[in-house]
């Protein structure tokens, strides 16, 4: 059983509660593409069987959330699952938000939060932030492709984000706020796209069971973009035994099917081509 579940995680649950509720169905090792917080919902990848080895090529794929800012409170983790310092700064209106937005646009370098699953000497942010440990995390470029003000209740701004892989949309937050003289928190999240799996698509975990979810394993080939390469007898001997083979298609990635079956994702470089990932 290899391939995909786009679930749709629910507030309030880890990811890896999720991943775990699939591995007891499928009785098939599973991996998630993203970590969703406990408190965030929305579409999380589940990769079933050796569709895990796939993980790298989603890395750097779009992702689309809508999330709630609450401006003028402040929170250690940036967020309102931590410590919430109430009037902590003023509440700028929908104007003077919506007019620094384009500062956020682009390639930008951004600190991620302590409390994150960043790795600080092999220990992860936030086991040394509830320790009380004092550590500085370094800034990384990251890219963000849109960020629309939607709307506002009160202290609540509410947004539309498209962004690359990496992105925290809590730090996103923090940084709006500070341009303003002021301070925020991420008060809800929900991705509502990450790649080619959208919110639309996606299945709640309560919803499965073991007769119905093989139903919603999506194949491992329709996921990725790549054009498919079909290699005639002689070079499939070679490619299938570790070997590469010459080859006139242009540079890049590229599908690999042996005897009409997916095998795994092949590469194309200055006309050699080799097998990078199989998967059977």
């Amino acid at each position: 059983m290899t391939g995909f579940i786009n679930v749709n995680k629910v507030k309030d649950v880890s990811s890896a509660r999720e991943v775990a509720v699939i591995k007891r169905l499928t009785k098939t090792p599973c991996g998630h593409m993203g970590t969703l917080d406990p408190m965030a919902s929305g579409v999380l990848p589940i990769a079933v069987g050796n569709a895990a080895r796939l993980f790298d090529y989603f890395s750097d794929k779009h992702k689309k959330y809508s999330a709630t800012f609450r401006f003028g409170v402040d929170s250690d983790t940036l967020d309102i699952t931590g410590e919430v310092k109430q009037n902590s700064g003023r509440v700028p209106d929908f104007s003077e938000i919506n007019d620094v937005l384009n500062n956020f646009i682009g390639e930008i370098m951004q600190v991620p939060p302590k409390y994150s699953a960043k790795n600080v000497s092999g220990r992860r942010g936030y086991e040394l932030a509830r320790a009380g440990v004092d550590f500085e995390l370094p800034a990384k470029k990251v890219k963000v492709y849109s960020i629309d003000l939607k709307g506002q209740d009160g202290a609540d701004f509410y947004f539309d984000i498209e962004c690359g892989g990496g992105t925290y949309i809590r730090s996103l937050a923090r940084d709006i706020a500070e341009v303003l003289g002021t301070c925020a928190v991420m008060s809800s999240l929900e991705r509502t796209q990450s790649g080619v799996f959208t919110l639309e698509s996606s299945v709640k975990t309560e919803l499965l069971d073991c007769d119905n979810v093989s139903k919603y394993i999506i194949p491992t080939e329709s996921v990725l973009s790549y054009e498919s390469l079909y290699p005639d007898e002689k070079s499939s001997f070679k490619l299938f035994n570790g070997l590469s083979v010459t080859c006139d298609k242009p540079n890049g990635l590229y599908k690999i099917y042996r005897e009409g079956n997916f095998y795994g994702i092949a590469e194309v470089a200055e006309s050699i081509l080799k097998v990078r990932t199989k998967l059977c």
